[in-house]
């Protein structure tokens, strides 16, 4: 088990990881940050915005299920959104942003379950 700040240490270790942050959506607010080269607070309330914005629509659409990541493709950055899903989690999310020349999206994905599966709040 990890704490926030460790699970974000873990999140850098990533190939290719630029910045990492774990996101409280119901309020905006960043719970910790690992990385540079980003504002981790502005992409934490950016994509608070984003999962909100899907929760919504899969309310709309009467989806009776639950994220498990999304997914944000860009010309030289990959970003993922992995909701944490531990009961004590609910609400959260962890950010991270990738080098899409340095990283290999599956197992990026692969190491964020992981993270996320461990971090204890």
């Amino acid at each position: 088990m990890a704490n926030p700040a460790e699970s974000m240490t873990n999140v850098m270790t990533i190939e290719g990881a630029i910045g990492a942050a774990l996101v409280d959506y119901d309020s905006g607010m960043t719970l910790a940050t690992a990385g540079s080269g980003l504002d981790l607070e502005l992409a934490a309330a950016g994509n608070t915005e984003v999962v909100r914005a899907k929760l919504r629509v899969m309310d709309s659409l009467g989806l009776d299920d639950a994220i498990e990541d999304i997914l944000i493709t860009l010309g030289k950055q990959i970003h993922l959104i992995r909701l944490v899903t531990a009961p004590n989690g609910h609400g959260l999310f962890i950010y991270v942003a990738l080098d899409r020349s340095r990283s290999n999206l599956a197992m990026a994905r692969r190491q964020l379950q992981g993270i996320e599966t461990a971090l204890e709040i």
